[in-house]
């Protein structure tokens, strides 16, 4: 936690998803999404399960969320995203509820 009564965007997420069901996140870290990486690795309630790609990590979400009723992956900015789309619209055209996070570069790198 950032203070006592503060709590970042990460972690707020991840407390809406443990309260969800899910307690596992699949994914591979990358430049834009390693500060949320660290906060589930500090994270007493979700698990990191790294996968080869990010379409292994859409499709395991996927079959974890057909199970347990939610899933969750994170991936990278851009290439990561488009690794992983097709198991999200595969998961999204059967409603099956996955939880897609990335990350993405500083507002300063747009100037």
């Amino acid at each position: 936690m950032v203070g006592s009564d503060q709590i970042t965007v990460g972690e707020y997420l991840l407390e809406r998803l443990h309260d969800a069901g899910c307690h596992d996140i699949f994914g591979v870290p990358g430049d834009f999404v390693l500060g949320f990486f660290n906060q589930i690795e500090h994270s007493t309630k979700i698990n990191y399960i790294g996968t080869c790609n990010e379409l292994n990590a859409a499709y395991a979400a996927d079959a974890y969320a057909r199970i347990k009723g939610i899933g969750a992956l994170s991936t990278t900015y851009n290439v990561g995203e488009l690794s992983a789309i097709n198991g999200v619209a595969g998961s999204f055209a059967e409603n099956v509820p996955v939880v897609k996070i990335t990350g993405c570069p500083a507002r300063q790198y747009y100037q």
